[in-house]
């Protein structure tokens, strides 16, 4: 145990708390929880809530948002009454379950979708630039949107082709980096080659579709591209959840582990942790969970980038928080975006710009405040 003592000074002190934690968690006698231990927890807790009240708060915001005029707790008052069968004002009632209220739960589910997706890449392969992007998940989805709306192709008929398409091919990065990751001497900053190298191949592709397509095809592709909430639906809701709902079960199971995990492959090995396989299961799940998302929203980015940096700033790196923290604030970010790209704006702006707006500086801002916190 020498060998992981001194590997634990080189890691973050929550990261070093949470695997001590797991220690003895995993030995017989289990430590006494101290009061500056639980002060260090139900700091962790209140932020976590504090999430959930600013998703609750801007969700109701966006929902008042629009041609017609609905107050903020009227509009509460309205979806309580649609669930429970009670329908006063049917316009209202129209208005706020039809029209408004499928894109704020879209935008609710693909936030906290693509925020998990990022805090794990970044912890499972140790680098703070892993997300969906990086990895070339989103590109293989663009290639194929791409192929559906410019090219005709779809692996399914029906109205779901581009959709079922963007899934399909997002998801043919993630099996080249788990093929990489089983060659020997491969690392974590092999597998993030690997994905980048996808994403270039894929570019060129969608790149060259995009010079021999139609005016009106790039036009839609172009929508698409940039990420848009605006045309979701109901029935667009039930694959999207599931997906993040399981994922985040998942991921959050495995949260002591990616703990130990961050400590360095040789002392998780130590401690009885298979890091190559957990890494290639975590990635499975996150590229299922993102390849689920953007075949309906298009490209979102700096949600799953920003959006851990942002919380380990407020309460580290340990997992078992960070993964829940993360996706109630990816839910309220992106819907905040959306709101801002409706609210501030004659037109409607899509959100995958505003996201960017907001993440490119909030991003530039974390590197210049790195030195304040330990990865």
């Amino acid at each position: 145990m020498t060998g992981t003592a001194d590997n634990n000074r080189s890691a973050s002190p929550a990261v070093s708390d949470a695997v001590k934690l797991w220690i003895d968690d995993s030995s017989p006698g289990e430590a006494p929880i101290t009061g500056a231990y639980r002060k260090y927890i139900f700091r962790k807790i209140i932020f976590v809530v504090i999430c959930i009240g600013l998703a609750f708060i801007v969700s109701g915001i966006s929902l008042t948002q629009g041609p017609y005029n609905i107050g903020f707790w009227e509009t509460y008052a309205i979806i309580w009454d649609h669930i429970t069968g009670n329908i006063g004002d049917s316009i209202k009632d129209y208005v706020i379950w039809e029209v408004r209220l499928p894109r704020i739960v879209a935008g609710l589910v693909a936030g906290a979708g693509l925020a998990i997706a990022g805090a794990t890449m970044q912890s499972v392969l140790k680098n703070p630039l892993a997300d969906p992007y990086t990895t070339g998940i989103s590109s293989g989805a663009l290639f194929g949107a791409t192929l559906s709306i410019t090219m005709g192709f779809t692996i399914a008929a029906g109205n779901y082709g581009t959709v079922i398409n963007a899934f399909v091919f997002s998801l043919i990065p993630m099996i080249v980096i788990v093929i990489v990751s089983k060659m020997k001497s491969s690392s974590p900053t092999t597998m993030i080659m690997a994905g980048i190298a996808v994403m270039y191949i894929f570019n060129a592709f969608t790149t060259v579709m995009k010079l021999w397509s139609e005016p009106s095809a790039l036009s839609d592709l172009y929508r698409w591209q940039v990420g848009t909430l605006v045309n979701m639906t109901w029935a667009d809701l039930p694959l999207m959840t599931s997906f993040v709902l399981s994922g985040m079960v998942i991921v959050q199971l495995a949260s002591r582990k990616l703990n130990v995990i961050a400590m360095g492959d040789d002392s998780a090995k130590s401690l009885g942790v298979n890091a190559e396989n957990l890494r290639i299961i975590c990635l499975v799940v996150i590229a299922l969970v993102t390849a689920s998302i953007v075949s309906f929203t298009g490209l979102i980015g700096f949600v799953g980038l920003v959006v851990p940096h942002i919380v380990r700033l407020f309460i580290g790196s340990d997992n078992r928080y960070l993964i829940p923290a993360s996706m109630m604030f990816g839910a309220a970010f992106l819907v905040m975006a959306d709101l801002i790209g409706r609210a501030m704006f004659s037109f409607t702006l899509e959100v995958g710009v505003i996201t960017a707006f907001i993440g490119g500086p909030m991003f530039l801002y974390l590197i210049m405040k790195r030195k304040n916190y330990t990865w």
